[in-house]
């Protein structure tokens, strides 16, 4: 596939996008090092927790590696173990931070080796380590990810109950010197004492008591001092969208905006955003436990897009972030992989529906005729507006509906969602309501409306859908209602096309139910169809389909086939199919899905010049 100088695809699709681009390999030292931080700590866990470990045959290796310091072994062991596994993470994603406490750490050990034990192995070991961090110091240059400090709260808990578990395997590993037979308890109670300095009440024979006391204690105090760390660290906060960023934006979108049905998605304020050179093109962005995610194409002139593409992988270079985008097009794929030497994967397709081509008449559109039918036949009545055209009252209903109607505590959305319904600068955003006029509505808060669907706009001749909600009480068929009203209305609007949901892995569903379909891609069907008992996989093509629509196919871009797991974990975090974040009531609140009167003020002759009413 070839782009001309507008950006027009011309010419056949190439299999560039499908076959496997392999990038530049990630340095190994970092990797080496972390690796070996984590196995070291846990053989020092070992060491100091279990008593039959400490003269096995891993007993000459566990005494060259730090933690093992004279009559105080099992608490430094213990607490080194825990301080390098912390570390191996940082050091493997070339955090700079962890590189300085790892070669502040190391030189301490090897001082303590020779100090209480007078280990000159064990000195070598430390010592040849850190020369080896320092020779690659320039490797381990990362930047901090954004943080907060809600953190400590989450260290405390997570390194607590941590601490608390280990502390229990501590106190009941020596059975043959426990006095009497403690109840858990008994143990429970031992462990938290000990955590805090104190003496418990299980009592054990000999020497025992001091390894057990100093582990404990050691263990309370690595959880404190990390805790307090966290808390007193200075924050630094996610890339948000600003009110300049969003003006740039939306000028953006309003030269090069029907390029992609997912370019009003770039507005939400939960995104980061890196623009390129000459300002001409940007990437939107949010970084999801250590994955900068990109969703969609870039933004902009096409001739503009590797320059932002080059700022996004500088970022996610400078922070040590996994490179990823999710759902862009055959062209946006072809140029990522083209770019920057990634892969790209077929992710699944989008449904586009050309508003000329859309009729409820023949045999294919029955279902779909007789369900809107039998639903106006029921007394309801549908109304498709552009949101500037929606007075105020009724747009805090609507608001207050879907946000009452929504089935999950969590928003659901990044890709194809926006986040928000009604703000003054989302003008152009399309709003289709049902209506039973007539119904008794004195208990309802929300009067006769009965379902919402929402879509953004897609160039000057298009919309996307956002959002679909629908009262509970309600008959079923309300979203196909809506959808044939606003495709119906569509020309009203001057719409001449439509982007519904997306459908994952559409082309393996379509394939594998067709007959002659191999054993493999039957399986792989089965898979998808018992998946979609908790992600929609079936139920969203199934409704795709049934608008007849042709099929866009959509991509992953991403670096490594290792990442594969990381970065679908952290979609589907961003997406909020998995929330991994703190409760409800203890979880920050940004202005993601709120009003700026001031950005629209500036916006708002934007456009009205590319967009007319």
């Amino acid at each position: 596939m070839s782009v001309t100088q507008d950006g027009d695809k011309s010419g056949s699709v190439p299999h560039a996008v499908r076959r496997v681009v392999r990038g530049p390999r990630p340095e190994a030292v970092p990797a080496l090092v972390g690796t070996a931080c984590a196995v070291v700590g846990l053989i020092d866990i070992a060491a100091g927790v279990f008593p039959r470990f400490r003269h096995s045959r891993m007993h000459t290796l566990a005494e060259v590696l730090p933690g093992a310091l004279g009559p105080f072994a099992a608490a430094l062991s213990l607490s080194a173990g825990v301080l390098l596994l912390l570390l191996a993470h940082g050091l493997k994603r070339h955090k700079r931070r962890a590189w300085r406490a790892a070669v502040v750490l190391l030189p301490a050990g090897a001082a303590a080796q020779f100090v209480y034990r007078h280990s000159v192995i064990g000195t070598v070991v430390s010592l040849t380590l850190c020369h080896l961090l320092i020779r690659h110091r320039s490797e381990f240059a990362a930047l901090p990810d954004p943080r907060s400090r809600w953190r400590a709260l989450a260290n405390f808990v997570l390194l607590g109950a941590g601490s608390l578990g280990l502390g229990l395997v501590i106190v009941s590993v020596h059975p043959g010197h426990v006095i009497g037979n403690p109840s858990i308890a008994d143990r429970l109670q031992h462990v938290l004492y000990g955590m805090l300095g104190f003496e418990g009440p299980v009592e054990y024979a000999g020497v025992t008591s001091w390894t057990v006391a100093y582990s404990l204690g050691a263990l309370g105090l690595l959880t404190a001092i990390t805790t307090i760390y966290f808390a007193l660290r200075p924050e630094h906060p996610a890339a948000r969208l600003t009110e300049e960023d969003e003006v740039r934006l939306r000028a953006l979108l309003g030269g090069h905006g029907g390029r992609d049905s997912l370019g009003h998605f770039a507005l939400r304020r939960d995104k980061g955003v890196v623009f390129s050179p000459s300002g001409k093109a940007a990437v939107c962005y949010r970084v999801v436990s250590g994955v900068m995610l990109a969703s969609g194409d870039p933004i902009g002139d096409v001739e503009a897009w590797p320059g932002a593409i080059e700022r996004f992988m500088d970022e996610a270079k400078a922070h040590s972030w996994t490179p990823a985008v999710m759902g862009c097009s055959e062209t946006g794929g072809e140029v990522w992989t083209r770019e920057t030497g990634l892969d790209a994967l077929e992710l699944g397709d989008e449904a586009v529906v050309d508003v000329a081509d859309f009729s409820l008449a023949g045999r294919a559109m029955r279902n779909v005729r007789q369900m809107v039918k039998r639903i106006e036949r029921g007394g309801y009545e549908t109304r498709v507006r552009r949101v500037r055209d929606l007075d105020g009252a009724e747009l805090d209903r609507i608001r207050r509906a879907a946000a009452d109607w929504r089935g999950t505590d969590t928003e659901r959305g990044f890709s194809m969602a926006l986040g928000r319904i009604g703000d003054p600068a989302d003008g152009d955003c399309v709003i289709a309501t049902a209506h039973k006029p007539g119904e008794h509505t004195a208990g309802s808060p929300y009067g006769d409306l009965k379902a919402v669907i929402h879509f953004v706009p897609w160039g000057t001749d298009g919309m996307s859908l956002e959002l679909m909600r629908r009262d509970r009480s309600a008959d079923p068929g309300m979203n196909e209602l809506l959808i044939v009203a606003s495709l119906q209305d569509a020309p009203r609007l001057g719409i001449e096309r439509v982007s519904l949901n997306f459908a994952m892995f559409r082309s393996a569903l379509a394939r594998g139910e067709k007959l002659g379909a191999g054993p493999v891609l039957r399986v792989w069907r089965g898979l998808l169809i018992f998946l979609s008992r908790w992600f929609q996989i079936e139920s969203l093509y199934k409704f795709n389909a049934k608008f007849r629509p042709r099929w866009e196919p959509r991509f992953v871009v991403y670096r490594s086939s290792r990442d594969l797991p990381r970065i679908s974990f952290a979609a589907m975090q961003a997406e909020g199919f998995v929330n991994v974040g703190l409760p409800r009531p203890f979880a920050r609140r940004f202005p993601a899905a709120g009003p700026r009167p001031c950005a629209h003020a500036a916006v708002r002759s934007q456009e009205h010049g590319a967009h007319p009413a």
